[in-house]
């Protein structure tokens, strides 16, 4: 695949969107909600420290067993130290088509769906994928060793690494085109939050334990990847796109946003304490070099 004509993966300025309409606000005003995120577990391509994007590499053994342990968690989200996510059931679960996102989004879907832990529940959660989740493209280098990465696109690595709205992959996305279609696969999601219940007043305080949000507001799962991860937390936040690195997403790592009055605040982030009891100290020493080879 060749880069766009008009995107090469290096430029001097970064992308900006073109002219037109204004956009819409992501989130629906006065909306009273939660998205719980959570990152694929490990494939096998992160185990053999390949770059990935949109390559299509399963679960590997060790991500079947995180992505259990994650979905147990979710299950029994009340018991101590509790997640702060409501004590109704999802609305939905909602993922990337790859296959490594849809693994792990099937097995949390199954066990708050039906008797994995106190708080699931009888009824099935839908569950449905989401193209526009899919990770960000990598061109040229998807499925390529880490090592022959460096070795031929070193500088452009590093470039995109240190800027990443002026480089990216050859043949792959720019982050404001992932950006685009991030925003079009939350918007709908949000919406249908907004759907499930009234618009909340919007005068409730924003420091926790005043006020805080009702057990019963409506709550979805997303499940995905690094990249798109980071996007979307950009969007919600309304943070710029060059602040892309700050945000990072482990394997199996929960994130849960709330939104109270149509304003987001990040209650939770990349929590992975409910993977401890898998790791060995060998396995946790190769989890953290791997953890963050493969993705991006």
């Amino acid at each position: 695949m060749d880069d766009p004509p008009r995107q090469p993966s290096v430029t001097d300025e970064p992308i900006e969107p073109g002219p037109g309409e204004p956009t819409p606000p992501l989130i629906p005003t006065g909306l009273d909600a939660v998205l719980a995120f959570i990152r694929h577990g490990e494939s096998e391509w992160v185990a053999e420290g390949r770059f990935q994007g949109q390559g299509d590499s399963p679960l590997s053994e060790l991500g079947r067993r995180q992505a259990l342990l994650t979905a147990r968690r979710i299950a029994r989200r009340a018991r101590r130290p509790a997640l702060p996510l409501p004590s109704g059931p999802p609305r939905s679960v909602v993922h990337s088509p790859l296959a490594r996102a849809a693994e792990t989004a099937e097995l949390v879907a199954r066990a708050v769906s039906g008797g994995r832990g106190a708080d699931a529940v009888d009824v099935p959660v839908p569950v449905r994928p989401e193209p526009g989740l899919t990770e960000i493209g990598q061109g040229e280098w998807e499925g390529l060793p880490g090592a022959e990465v460096v070795e031929r696109w070193g500088d452009l690595l590093q470039h995109w690494r240190r800027d990443p709205l002026t480089a990216w992959a050859p043949g792959g996305e720019s982050i404001p085109e992932v950006d685009v279609r991030v925003r079009g696969a939350l918007r709908p999601l949000l919406e249908d939050l907004a759907s499930a219940a009234p618009p909340g007043s919007g005068n409730r305080s924003q420091v926790l334990g005043y006020g805080d949000l009702p057990s019963d507001e409506p709550w979805s799962i997303v499940v995905g990847h690094d990249g798109v991860f980071k996007v979307a937390l950009l969007a919600l936040l309304d943070l710029p796109l060059a602040r892309f690195w700050v945000l990072p997403f482990a394997l199996c790592g929960i994130t849960i946003v709330e939104i109270r009055g149509g304003r987001p605040r990040l209650r939770l982030h990349n929590a992975t304490d409910h993977l401890s009891t898998l790791e060995t100290e060998a396995e946790r020493v190769g989890v953290e070099e791997r953890r963050r080879t493969g993705a991006l």
